[in-house]
């Protein structure tokens, strides 16, 4: 049975083993077919729909403060601006979450660790912010041979009082997919419920998204959103469709 959407997250964490802040974020998303998609997922994962569509999202924030749950938090290298392409995904054991197509980071020993430990999809890049009043505008080059790119800048609006069943699919996810290790993971995360604003876009000149494999952006998005961050908490990750008899957590290698 595939879990509810909900506001916060279904599954408390037993034992948090990471914490950061994810700030001044912006969303665009644009409908995609899912037969499009479900070849990009990892095993044992189906892309999650909403009448039909799924979805692939463009995220930009600020990360902030990486630490140990009862720890200091890491300075410079804990905190950097990232962007990254987003798909949305149920695996068989019934859990909402996102895939990551990339991720690019402005750190490189972060892009190093994540990509050796959970195989995300991280790439060291370029990148800028700027905030002017209530525009956020973000930009970053992938310093990979490819050279993937974005730019795009979206001005918040007025607080979502009550989100729309789009709006609070796209943002109410607690986790994500990966392939690691001969297995699929879920990797469980647990934050208050998103504070969240309408926004409108007012630039994008996007290569992210053809450069993960996916339609290039076209036409207006479905859906623009900002928000001024939570703070979140990293569960371990648990095996999807773990063999009979294995824990209820199994050991990933690192």
């Amino acid at each position: 049975m595939t879990e509810d959407v909900t506001a916060t997250s279904p599954r408390p964490l037993r034992r948090a083993w990471l914490r950061q802040a994810w700030l001044d974020l912006v969303f665009v998303h644009w409908a995609v077919q899912p037969g499009r998609v479900a070849p990009l997922l990892p095993p044992r994962t189906r892309p999650d729909t909403l009448d039909g569509a799924t979805y692939v999202g463009l995220v930009a924030f600020r990360l902030v403060g990486t630490g140990l749950p009862r720890g200091p938090r890491v300075p410079y290298l804990g905190t950097f601006l990232e962007t990254n392409v987003r798909l949305y995904s149920v695996d068989d054991d019934g859990r909402r979450a996102v895939v990551f197509r990339s991720m690019d980071a402005e750190r490189l020993v972060p892009v190093l660790a994540a990509r050796a430990a959970l195989r995300l999809p991280y790439r060291w890049a370029r990148m800028r912010a700027r905030r002017e009043g209530d525009v956020l505008a973000y930009a970053s080059t992938s310093r990979t041979p490819a050279r993937a790119s974005t730019s795009l800048a979206v001005r918040a609006g007025a607080p979502v009082e009550d989100p729309t069943p789009l709006e609070h699919f796209l943002t109410a996810r607690w986790g994500l997919h990966t392939r690691a290790w001969g297995r699929t993971w879920h990797l469980p995360t647990d934050h208050v419920g998103w504070p969240l604003h309408r926004g409108e876009l007012l630039h994008l000149d996007d290569g992210l998204l053809p450069a993960a494999g996916l339609p290039a952006a076209s036409g207006d998005p479905v859906s623009v959103l900002t928000s001024p961050g939570v703070h979140v908490r990293f569960g371990l990750p648990e095996a999807v469709g773990r063999r009979a008899g294995e824990p209820s957590s199994g050991r990933m290698r690192t």
